[in-house]
């Protein structure tokens, strides 16, 4: 089989010629041809109309060139006979990305097409990134990272979709930190200037945002403006902006792994080849055990090599468009693919339920007879004073967040000891499960209606997946009694209860409307990566929190606003 990939979405006028024997595995003889060639703005970033009018000069030239060499690899089949067409299929970028660009590309796609009257392919952009890593690293489902321009995210294949566990709430990654590059008065692209420079540089700290697998960089960009202006040496910035935005996207990348199960993690994206985020992502896996993979530096830039890739499996499943349904989708969501070239039984979700010890998203947790060890061990990927730093607000904040949460009419453990030096909390044992385990409606309406409460009290969560409620018997150890009367009031009045509410460490105090609906947009994309009937669910415990809270409208609305500012929507 011998694909023509095109892509164009932005700034990488590519064409590529994609030849394979089987399509579904990699092998040694995979021949993976491309011929790209690049928009380079003059100055600042990149501009949509000038972008469009470098694809529209380089496109055809890209494209004839992969032709040409189709031919001759044909023509080497045939002992130099022309033959039939060079081709099995045409495979383009149909988005996301910029609509004048990805108009040109598809205008290509469907002349080449129609020439040689062969099949046309639509591909996901953003699929083809994650695809290329898993189809080169043998993974089966693997989590997978896109670190790219004008995307972050975290995906997982799940009942024939790819789900998003987390991603941006503001701008892609490689655009925050082009947009300081651009302050400094560097030329586009930025990143290779902030990994040259991080190098000689000493750590700056800049603010630190993971909500749940979703974060944020607008507040980190705005920072390292700031102490830019107030004449930071530039390379302690970089040398921040590395090590702060690349241990998001890790520990990020580490949570979608505890939630999921999965032991295998890819990387996709431009900026995937920053050698610090590999060796950060590399790190982590290493540590806790699973496997990671980063595909050639050649891959993981925008190139039409992964579009002829991911074309072929699309081609070999029958996954195939007319000329008259080929337009193309600027804003055209990785969630939104059904996806036809893997199996609806394959999932990223692989509960496995341990009985002495957790390997947490961020801790160890020893489970003994009645209590549970939570010690958040240092994270050798992390600058050890951003380590030092997180392991030890997040112990504090969990203590404070996990009884006030009880003396507010929720389900919790108790805490029987803390040292906060050691980031270790020692929690009474409740529950015989995580919720992943038992995806009921009652036990997801008691998540909904504990939410409203910690909300209505004035602080969140900040992390409420499936694994972090326990469900089960309530088993209480006799020491209980150590907590005070009104807790202990709580555990009386609530000795049936079945559903708790656990690991409060990214939890912080705030009555806005927008940090408590970024809790119901945690909780529904952890559904997403773990529930069967997500919809049915979530439904449920949307429900329960406007039956329960005070302040449901205005939180319903700030949740309309987030799941609006998702990458394309």
């Amino acid at each position: 089989m011998r694909v023509l990939g095109i892509e164009g979405t932005a700034w990488a006028a590519s064409a590529s010629v994609f030849e394979t024997d089987d399509p579904t595995r990699a092998s040694d003889a995979d021949h993976v041809f491309i011929e790209s060639d690049p928009y380079q703005p003059e100055s600042g970033g990149i501009h949509p109309r000038e972008a469009a009018e470098h694809m529209g000069e380089t496109v055809p030239e890209v494209v004839e060139t992969a032709i040409e060499h189709a031919r001759e690899r044909a023509s080497e089949e045939t002992d130099g006979e022309s033959g039939d067409s060079p081709i099995d299929a045409v495979a383009f970028s149909r988005g996301p990305g910029l609509g004048p660009c990805l108009r040109i590309v598809g205008t290509a796609a469907r002349a080449v097409a129609q020439r040689f009257d062969v099949p046309l392919v639509g591909v996901n952009h953003m699929v083809a990134h994650l695809e290329v890593g898993r189809h080169q690293s043998g993974f089966s489902s693997p989590v997978c990272l896109n670190a790219s321009g004008a995307n972050a995210h975290l995906l997982g294949y799940r009942n024939g979709r790819y789900r998003v566990l987390g991603e941006t709430m503001d701008t892609g990654v490689g655009n925050a930190i082009d947009k300081f590059t651009r302050h400094v008065g560097w030329q586009h692209p930025g990143g290779p200037k902030v990994e040259a420079h991080a190098r000689d540089g000493d750590f700056h700290p800049l603010p630190y945002v993971v909500k749940g697998m979703d974060f944020s960089f607008s507040g980190i960009m705005s920072a390292a403006k700031q102490a830019y202006d107030d004449d930071v040496p530039v390379e302690d910035v970089c040398r921040g902006l590395e090590e702060t935005i690349f241990a998001m996207l890790t520990e990020v990348a580490e949570r979608a792994l505890s939630l999921t199960g999965a032991d295998e993690l890819v990387l996709g994206g431009g900026v995937g080849q920053n050698d610090r985020l590999k060796r950060m992502l590399r790190e982590m896996c290493d540590q806790r055990g699973a496997d990671f993979y980063a595909p050639a530096d050649r891959f993981l830039r925008d190139n039409a090599g992964m579009i002829a890739m991911l074309g072929a499996k699309m081609y070999a499943a029958g996954d195939t468009l007319e000329i008259a349904e080929s337009g193309i989708d600027s804003n055209f969501r990785p969630d939104e693919v059904a996806v036809s070239w893997r199996a609806a039984t394959e999932s990223v979700d692989r509960s496995v339920r341990a009985e002495t010890e957790v390997q947490g998203a961020e801790a160890t947790v020893a489970i003994e007879a009645d209590r549970v060890v939570k010690e958040r061990v240092p994270r050798s990927y992390r600058h050890p004073e951003l380590d030092d730093r997180l392991r030890v607000e997040r112990t504090r904040q969990e203590t404070r967040l996990t009884s006030d949460a009880r003396r507010h009419g929720v389900p919790t453990p108790l805490i029987l000891d803390v040292d906060p030096e050691r980031s270790c909390i020692v929690f009474q044992r409740v529950g015989d499960a995580d919720l992943r385990e038992s995806l009921t409606e009652p036990h997801v309406r008691d998540v909904g209606r504990y939410l409203a409460r910690i909300h209505d009290a004035g602080f969140v969560h900040g992390d409420p997946t499936t694994r972090n409620v326990r469900v089960g018997r309530r088993d209480a150890p006799p020491d209980e009694r150590a907590g005070d009367a009104r807790e202990q009031r709580v555990a009386d009045t609530e000795s049936d209860q079945h559903t708790y509410l656990i690991d409060f460490g990214l939890g912080y105090y705030s009555d806005e409307p927008e940090d408590h609906a970024m809790d119901l947009h945690v909780l529904a994309q952890s559904l997403s990566g773990t529930a069967d009937d997500p919809e049915r669910l979530l439904s449920a415990a949307e429900d329960a929190y406007r039956e329960e809270s005070d302040h449901a409208n205005a939180v319903f609305a700030s949740l309309d606003d987030i799941e609006g500012r998702g990458r394309y929507q």
